[in-house]
């Protein structure tokens, strides 16, 4: 026999690969192919999550490659420790970022590193120093409204007074005898107060503004306090005297560089400030650099002003800023990272989950519908007994004993999951063991486990396929509901209940609220339309509907 011959031989008894499919399966794609959201939504999830299984390429830490003398090294795939960068001896892990930064590093002529786009990742501390590119200092110079006080006589004459004088244009002893009706204008209101105290009558408190008639206080706010009578007329009444601030009045700023120079000023304060009163100021604009600092109250020609010291801090968690996007958690990480990262964890479990639950359903789905009888009727009290366990508690259990893990979730989930799809089998299998395919199967000799699962079980795999998206759905939001309660994964692993777990407690990091939130939305969206578009096209009752 010829070489052509002894090919032509072997092509001709070699299995075929890839059969092609049946009709009625490439009918069932070409509606799932008809319902464009779930079409989509499919591919969208694929495409997402063969990204994510590259997420060490897209977001890391470490770098894709580094040149360095002549040779070439791949961090992101290989460990390499310190001393092969920098020579140190140490075998710990290298801080890529700070030897790209050395002198040594960049001193060579074609030395560089090529990080990937995200150069952050889901376990990496951010350096605080890197947020904040301004490390400036602004002084605020914030002058502080006098408060005075004065008793006033029936003829609204001044009896005695504190803190007075600069209102009336002299000083503080000098307003007794003064009559404040000639230097600021009551209103009919705030006299008829004042007359009900000297009648000894009960009254409220009042405010209420006056201009000044000699020009000297400017405007100003009168008010009086509460009043109950007393056993006798007072011969006084308190007015407290407020001054209402001016436009002109308002902050002055003074920014200083991490130098301790002047950048900017827009305060004629400042340029008036003695010696030692600038040098107490810089030396706490220089404290202010590495630590809060209180305010500080200071006077100038007889105006009192407070000194606040503000510099932009970096605290956990952070907004969203330049190269984080999606903000900073509160233990300092960058958020797009751990969504990425989890996205790959949440979908992976989500996969596994549903398969072990899938096969063992299937399995104990099939024997009880197959066989029926006592063993349908004893599998399904065991089963009614495992499914009033309560998961939770034996999560905690488990946890507390083994410790929390990915495998052990896993476990735990899986052997309480296939409950479900095992009755929708069971009902599969009960319905097919009587027709007369399966009888001729017997009839024919064909062993049990062949005709359960080569003849039966491709005929009740209908609703195991119609349900799948929507099960990966449900196993999605369990995983972050158990990481948001504190029961799932591990940490630090990324997880996306556990961000929302974090925006529980800060409240404010809206941040942390909206990103996980839309990541989880726009993933079960996509898993409910897939579901839909599966459901769709294993209907056979394509345009029925109910009347």
């Amino acid at each position: 026999m010829t070489r052509e011959a002894r090919w032509m031989c072997w092509r001709a008894q070699k299995p075929v690969m890839f059969k092609p499919l049946n009709p009625v399966t490439l009918k069932r794609l070409r509606r799932f192919r008809e319902m464009k959201r779930a079409y989509w939504s499919f591919w969208i999830l694929a495409i997402l999550y063969v990204l994510s299984l590259g997420s060490e390429i897209i977001c890391n830490e470490n770098p894709l490659y580094v040149r360095l003398n002549g040779q070439s090294y791949f961090p992101v795939f290989n460990y390499y420790p310190d001393d092969v960068f920098t020579g140190s001896g140490k075998q710990t892990r290298p801080d890529y970022k700070v030897i790209a930064k050395s002198d040594d590093f960049t001193g060579t002529l074609g030395n560089k590193m090529i990080f990937a786009p995200i150069p952050f990742g889901p376990f990496e501390i951010i350096d605080a120093e890197t947020l904040v590119d301004d490390r400036s200092v602004t002084v605020k110079i914030i002058p502080k409204p006098r408060v005075a006080t004065v008793n006033i006589k029936e003829d609204f004459s001044i009896a005695r007074g504190a803190f007075a004088g600069d209102f009336f244009g002299t000083h503080d002893k000098g307003v007794k005898g003064l009559r404040i009706t000639d230097y600021w204008t009551l209103s009919d209101r705030l006299i008829v107060e004042i007359r009900k105290r000297f009648d000894n009558r009960a009254a409220e408190s009042f405010s209420d503004m006056s201009q000044s008639k000699a020009g000297e206080g400017g405007k100003v706010q009168l008010s009086v306090a509460t009043y109950k009578p007393r056993q006798r007329n007072p011969k006084s009444v308190r007015l407290t005297i407020r001054e209402v601030a001016k436009a002109k009045n308002s902050s002055e700023t003074v920014v200083f560089d991490e130098h301790l120079d002047v950048i900017s000023s827009t305060s004629a304060v400042w340029r008036g400030l003695e010696s030692s009163d600038r040098e107490v100021i810089v030396d706490l604009v220089e404290e202010r650099l590495s630590a809060p600092v209180d305010a500080r109250q200071l006077t100038v020609e007889n105006v009192e002003y407070e000194i606040r010291f503000e510099k932009e801090d970096i605290r956990w968690p952070y907004k969203p800023v330049k190269r984080h996007w999606m903000g900073i958690d509160s233990a300092g990480r960058d958020v797009t990272a751990r969504i990425i990262y989890g996205f790959r964890i949440s979908v992976t479990f989500g996969f596994v989950l549903v398969l072990i639950s899938m096969v063992i359903g299937i399995a104990m789905g099939a024997i009880q519908g197959y066989y029926g009888g006592k063993i349908d009727i004893t599998a399904q009290r065991l089963i009614e007994i495992w499914s009033a366990l309560p998961f939770l508690y034996i999560m905690i259990l488990m946890g507390s004993i083994y410790g929390r893990s990915f495998s052990l979730l896993l476990f735990i989930y899986a052997i309480f999951n296939w409950i479900g799809i095992s009755y929708y089998i069971r009902a599969e299998f009960l319905k097919l063991r009587k027709r007369p395919f399966v009888e001729a199967a017997q009839s024919m000799g064909i062993s049990t486990p062949k005709i359960i699962s080569r003849h039966i079980l491709p005929n009740a795999l209908v609703p195991v396929i119609t349900f799948f998206p929507f099960s990966l759905v449900g196993a999605i939001g369990s995983l972050a509901a158990l990481d948001y309660l504190g029961f799932g994964l591990p940490p630090p692993t990324p997880s996306w209940g556990e961000l929302l777990a974090q925006a529980q407690q800060f409240r404010w990091a809206w941040w942390l609220i909206l990103y996980p939130s839309l990541a989880l939305f726009i993933v079960m969206l996509l898993g409910v339309f897939i579901g839909e578009g599966a459901r769709h096209a294993f209907d056979p009752r394509r345009y029925s509907r109910m009347e």
